[in-house]
């Protein structure tokens, strides 16, 4: 190519292009400059959240300054209110305080970290409602202990929870240890707890949180708390106004210290830069109604020195032999009088953590087993479906489907990773590394589906006009020229012959466009637009995020795991009906996926013990019949054909026929052929009686099948016309003529036509 030639092509100076336009700097710098600011800048949420600490320092400080003039009887802004005396007679009412045990005979859990379920029982202890039900036996003490509450500030202070509908209470604590100071120990019979309190509404699934602080009397087994929403602040420095006043000052002791370890805390974060700029806090809260938890633990009839042995080895494992653990067992009161609720907790049932992250362990075990088996059954049915022909006759909707599950499940393990700590953490990679492979491959197999099966919907499937053989079309007249039809293609042609005229080919305009006139935002959407596998992505990418988005929803996830689990196997049902051919599914691969994703969509949705403690859903096993029966349909497909459930009037699929019937070739010709083969270049030759030289035994099987049907035809047109006969040929849309033995090779390997490279459609 010469350097005007190529001046030209590239609009170059010197060219018929003319000058090339300068790209517009102006833009992309500041394109530039706005992505360099979004990657580098840390002074948005950062700062915000480093406000926050800040203020948290400093109003710790100012705390601890009060509570600590306070213990030492000087002047001090701060002092514990009194613990209202009506509050005793209410909690022995539901048998909230316990009492000291023998430790040779009986004990108490002395470690209450982990999970508290329990059913809750609302009751609404505003004065009014408390004078119109005045049966239950707490009635008069509750009545002592709302007196003198404004209930105009109940109602306004009550809104925006249904708390009526409140049917479960679920506790997630931590237990310190007891404190240290100068290597004595503050008390070893009493601990600070703290977590969060999640109240579930039956009605909508919806969680109402709040944080909670708490002191645990471990010789009793009594939990006394402070339970706030969401951005209200819990003052640690009440909990003693909550105890009884024997343990008042045991419980003050506690306060300081912890207040001093919080603030060491802060500021180590802050001179460290370790910033969370959390913003799960900005949305309002639900509510904000503050509580007080008062809990009493279920003694156990064992004695404490096993107890003890049993939580060092929950602690620290050592193999040892121990007791069983014990079920957690509590009951409590959750009351706000400031909104006059109640809330009884009973039907309580504990895990404790250590068991818990055991659970969590066992399950990302088994869940990364499950993966495994995709992943190999996938990699398997890739290689058998690894041709043209064999991703023909798969769905690409079938493994998209399947991607997306598994792409949801990839973020669902990695957020449960990062939210479970430590070890269990660890375990729940493999699952979630398995699943992010599974998904790549299975989106990139379905990439590669719709590239093959993209010319589908550009291939004509209806069958062509029979095309004139030589002798009769020299007895054609000209009247009838501009109708003829186009003759079978051999080896030597190219273009099918027409006895019409070539239409004239208009002139396109030369003018070249300017490639670097383009900005980046319209070269980016002009790529979206013409490459199929970008804009595929794209679509996949925000799919996935609106589906991310959806997920958080208890509804909606449960109709996304309907809708996805429903098009496991349907894509591909629907897919061999139209197409009128089977999957090429092998029959380990739907029986080991099917069972594999009902493993994973069972365990959460119908074992009521699951890790995520997500409540069963009785759809769950229609939902699973759906799929056995969907993998059935699939691999009867295979075996009795793709329409064998169809009533018989949607038996016929419209498909192309590659075996019309085409003429006789004259009988004075001096070989009876149709032409030669486009692959294997050999002569099509059909003798008198209207057999293949090339396979005359498989032409006598081919005749005696046909007819057991329909019948051979008389010997007036007994040769090519014959049902079996037309199966040794194949004639494709583009007028080209093959052995069918040669096409079905060929289309084994590329679905597209060997001469003039247009797409095929099945054989």
């Amino acid at each position: 190519m010469d350097n005007s030639a190529r001046n030209e092509e590239l609009s170059l100076p010197g060219g018929s292009g003319g000058p090339a336009r300068q790209r517009n700097s102006i833009s992309s710098f500041l394109f530039i400059s706005f992505m360099l600011f979004m990657l580098t800048s840390r002074s948005g949420d950062e700062y915000l959240a480093r406000r926050q600490y800040e203020e948290a320092l400093f109003s710790l400080t100012h705390q601890l300054g009060n509570f600590t003039a306070w213990m030492n009887g000087t002047t001090s802004e701060f002092s514990v209110p009194d613990r209202d005396p009506m509050l005793e007679a209410l909690l022995d009412d539901f048998r909230i305080q316990g009492s000291i045990l023998d430790p040779q005979v009986a004990s108490y859990y002395s470690n209450v970290t982990g999970f508290i379920h329990a059913a809750a029982h609302y009751h609404n202890i505003t004065p009014t409602a408390l004078l119109e039900n005045a049966i239950a036996p707490w009635n008069s003490h509750a009545q002592t202990y709302m007196y003198g509450v404004n209930e105009t500030v109940i109602v306004e202070a009550s809104r925006g929870w249904n708390w009526t509908a409140t049917d479960k209470i679920t506790l997630s604590v931590v237990e310190k240890f007891p404190t240290y100071v100068n290597g004595t120990t503050l008390s070893d019979t009493i601990s600070l707890v703290h977590g969060r309190i999640e109240l579930t509404d039956a009605i909508t699934n919806e969680d109402l949180r709040l944080e909670f602080e708490g002191v645990h009397f471990i010789m009793n087994g009594s939990i006394y708390g402070l339970a706030e929403p969401p951005g209200h602040h819990i003052d640690i420095r009440l909990l003693p106004s909550l105890v009884p006043a024997s343990s008042m000052n045991q419980t003050a002791c506690l306060i300081e210290p912890e207040l001093r370890s919080r603030i060491n805390k802060l500021k180590n974060l802050i001179d460290a830069g370790i910033i969370d700029s959390d913003n799960s806090d900005d949305d309002p809260p639900k509510s904000i109604c503050p509580f007080t938890f008062y809990a009493q633990l279920h003694q156990i009839s064992v004695p404490e020195y096993l107890m003890q042995e049993l939580e060092e080895e929950i602690q620290k494992p050592t193999g040892i032999w121990t007791i069983s653990a014990p079920q957690l067992i509590a009951n409590g009161l959750l009351v706000s009088k400031e909104c006059g609720l109640m809330y009884e907790m009973n039907e309580t049932e504990g895990l404790r953590s250590r068991t818990f992250f055991r659970k969590v362990t066992t399950y990302a075990s088994l869940s990364g087993l499950a993966y495994l088996a995709l992943l190999v059954l996938f990699s398997r049915q890739t290689e058998r479906s690894r041709t043209p022909s064999g991703l023909a006759r798969v769905s690409r909707w079938m493994f998209l489907s399947q991607s997306t599950v598994d792409s949801v499940s990839f973020a669902g393990h990695i957020t449960f990773a990062i939210l479970a700590e430590g070890r269990p953490s660890i375990s729940l990679i493999a699952p979630a590394f398995l699943a992010c492979i599974l998904f790549i491959y299975e989106a990139q197999f379905s990439v590669l589906i719709h590239q093959i099966q993209l010319p589908e919907d550009a291939v004509t499937l209806s069958t062509p006009p029979p095309p004139v053989s030589g002798t009769t079309a020299a007895r054609t007249t000209a009247q009838d020229e501009p109708q003829q039809r186009p003759v079978p293609l051999t080896s030597d042609d190219r273009t099918p012959r027409r006895s019409t005229p070539t239409p004239s080919v208009p002139t396109p305009n030369n003018t070249p466009t300017n490639p670097t006139s383009r900005s980046f935002i319209s070269f980016f959407f002009h790529h979206i637009r013409t490459d199929p596998q970008a804009r595929l992505w794209v679509i996949l990418f925000v799919f996935l995020t609106l589906i991310v988005r959806v997920i958080l929803s208890p509804t909606l996830s449960m109709v996304f795991v309907a809708i996805t689990y429903s098009f496991i196997w349907l894509p591909q049902i629907i897919r061999s009906v139209r197409r009128g051919r089977t999957s090429g599914l092998s029959k380990e691969y739907v029986i080991g996926t099917t069972v594999c994703r009902l493993y994973l969509a069972l365990y959460f949705l119908a074992c009521p013990k699951n890790v995520l403690d997500v409540e069963p859903r009785r759809w769950v096993f229609l939902l699973a019949a759906f799929v056995c029966l969907q993998g059935i349909v699939v691999m009867l497909q295979d075996w009795l054909g793709p329409n064998f459930f169809l009533p018989k009037q949607f038996l016929q699929v419209k498909m192309y026929d590659y075996h019309p019937s085409l003429p006789i070739p004259d009988s004075e010709a001096p070989e009876q052929s149709l032409g030669d083969c486009a692959i294997c270049m050999d002569a099509i030759i059909v003798d008198s009686r209207g057999r293949s030289a090339a396979s005359e035994k498989e032409w006598d099987t081919e005749g005696e099948s046909g007819s057991k049907g329909a019948g051979l035809l008389s010997g007036l047109q007994m040769g090519i016309e014959g049902a079996g006969a037309r199966r040794i040929y194949s004639l494709a849309p583009c007028s080209h003529l093959f052995h069918t033995e040669c096409l079905e090779k060929w289309l084994a390997i590329k679905n597209i036509c060997p001469h003039c490279r247009r797409p095929l459609p099945p054989l």
